[in-house]
């Protein structure tokens, strides 16, 4: 019997965006994660033989003393003609305004601009990663997702159990919100009847019962689930066959709260029967949640000023 290949992931991106997070994942899920190594010690480490055959995960980015982009492709390039190895490229990214916002809250220098401003780094760093990602086999964007959700995703992407089989994750979200940067199948329910516009509907969610039935009336609803059903049936077992590991299926509405939850959790409902191994997350929904807990603090605070001054 053929010896299956050694796994070997090339962990790279952009300052900030959660590299060290994967790396701890991919370590805590059974690979032997090193962090800044330098490219031209890679292949000294691969033949080394204790821990020979088994899955490393090698984080290599601008911080790495001998980094430049075109040596990292070229290393990988050599990696992937090995046919005792299934090298990949792991590309973690984020938005500018988020890894600004990551630096100036944790008083962190960015190591591109240690005496500027972390903007100058931030550009300097995605204009020099620019070739890096192009060729990246997985890119993953962590702008707006947490800490505990990349982990979900870098467990989803890298597993190495082979029993598992496909994951497949669901998530709501509202398009004034943006698309979700990881979804592999996005479904618009715009169509569908808003409860938005039904002052009794509009404080409650998709995952409540009145705004379930609003939307189960509308006439639409039965035939998109339908082909949706018809869609999905055949195709993710195709993508269980090649090899995938993890799928993410988004449903979108206007604002994440009402339609987009509601069939979101349909889906959900119905792959769990099916007997895939399924999560569910509602995006915009978590969001509205935190807003409406931060208005009734600021409600509170507002009238206790009052009170204070009226006494």
């Amino acid at each position: 019997m053929k010896p299956d290949k050694r796994k070997v992931l090339l962990v790279t991106g952009l300052s900030g965006a959660g590299l060290s997070t994967a790396l701890k994942s991919l370590e805590d899920m059974g690979y032997k994660a090193i962090d800044n190594i330098p490219i031209a010690l890679v292949d000294a480490l691969l033949r080394q033989k204790e821990g020979q055959g088994k899955p490393v995960a090698l984080g290599i980015d601008s911080r790495t003393w001998d980094f430049v982009p075109q040596k990292l492709l070229r290393k990988l390039a050599e990696l992937k003609k090995d046919k005792n190895l299934k090298a990949e490229l792991v590309f973690i990214n984020c938005q500018d305004n988020i890894l600004q916002q990551r630096f100036t809250e944790t008083r962190r220098t960015h190591p591109l601009a240690v005496d500027r401003p972390v903007t100058d780094g931030v550009i300097m760093e995605r204009q020099m990663m620019t070739p890096v990602r192009k060729a990246a086999d997985h890119v993953i964007d962590t702008s707006d997702i947490k800490a505990h959700e990349l982990r979900r995703l870098m467990e989803g992407y890298f597993q190495l159990e082979a029993d598992k089989g496909l994951l497949v994750s669901v998530t709501s979200f509202g398009f004034r919100n943006g698309v979700p940067r990881e979804a592999d199948l996005v479904f618009d329910v715009r169509f569908l009847d808003n409860p938005h516009w039904d002052p009794k509907l509009r404080p409650l969610s998709g995952l409540d019962a009145p705004v379930a039935n609003k939307i189960r009336n509308d006439r639409a609803y039965t035939v998109f689930m339908k082909n949706v059903r018809r869609m999905l049936e055949p195709l993710l077992p195709r993508y269980d066959h090649e090899g995938k590991n993890y799928l993410t299926v988004a449903v979108g509405c206007t604002g994440g709260r009402h339609r987009s939850v509601f069939i979101a959790d349909e889906i959900y409902r119905w792959l769990r029967k099916r007997g895939y191994n399924t999560t569910i997350r509602h995006r915009d929904l978590e969001k509205w949640a935190v807003q409406q807990l931060n208005a009734v603090h600021e409600d509170k605070k507002h009238t206790g000023k009052k009170r204070r001054k009226a006494a």
